[in-house]
């Protein structure tokens, strides 16, 4: 005879068993400051000497590198691994804040979609951490459609594409600022993580942990010291990663 109450019960100690199955597979994201990266880039320069392009939007880029080895690999004290490329340091070219082109020597090419670009490019350690140094970036604008050179930008560089096993478990997340600061008491970065949201006072290189398998949104936002997205072409950006522990 069938027992409405029994039914119930079990149905009950059955969702139990299944809410605490998927709590415990549910990691705590955590981001926290890149500790011992190396800061002997500080003299470091990035300078375009000049650039030039055909009908086809084929673009010819030079700079011109002081105190900093492309191709070298950069020396660390981390204790865990970070993704690298085994290339060694490198130059980050972003064209309109979408995910970055890695560059190995200071003359290259690159074709561009558009005549009317943003292109930021700068100096990157071989575990893609940027140089913040105030001479280690280039801002470039291509075309007619150009605005103030002088407005808040805010660039996305890392993470970006797939992390596989040990790489997995510290996720390196680094940005780009042009023409702001950011404080407690100024101008911010919000970071959000899936749902999980982080405010960000301090440019330096984060990690990113506690992230399960599968897909994850990265989505980065530079706002004032009351929390509005401040207005420029490219401060709110995201990417979608992959993780695989």
């Amino acid at each position: 005879m069938f027992n409405p109450r029994f039914f119930n019960l079990n149905f009950f100690r059955f969702l139990i068993i299944v809410l605490t199955l998927l709590a415990c597979n549910k990691s705590e994201i955590k981001l926290s400051k890149l500790n011992n990266s190396p800061k002997n880039f500080n003299n470091s320069e990035l300078i375009l000497k000049k650039y030039t392009f055909d009908n086809e939007n084929n673009y010819s880029f030079d700079f011109e590198v002081s105190d900093f080895l492309l191709g070298k690999q950069t020396p660390n004290d981390f204790n865990f691994d970070l993704a690298n490329s085994s290339k060694g340091q490198h130059i980050h070219l972003i064209v309109n804040n979408g995910p970055y082109f890695a560059k190995y020597s200071n003359s290259f090419k690159q074709k561009l979609k558009h005549q009317n670009n943003t292109i930021l490019a700068f100096l990157s350690r071989s575990h893609h951490e940027s140089v913040k140094s105030e001479k280690a970036y280039s801002l470039i604008q291509t075309g007619n459609e150009k605005f103030d050179s002088n407005t808040k930008l805010l660039f996305y560089s890392r993470p970006k594409g797939e992390y596989i096993g040990s790489v997995s478990k510290k996720i390196l997340l680094d940005f780009y600022l042009v023409n702001t600061e950011i404080s407690k008491d100024g101008n911010k970065v919000k970071v959000t993580i899936d749902e999980s949201e982080f405010i960000v006072t301090d440019w330096e290189p984060y990690l990113i942990e506690g992230l399960n398998d599968g897909e994850h949104t990265i989505k980065i936002e530079l706002i004032d010291s009351i929390g509005n997205l401040i207005p420029s072409p490219y401060n709110s950006a995201s990417r979608i990663i992959t993780v695989e522990n």
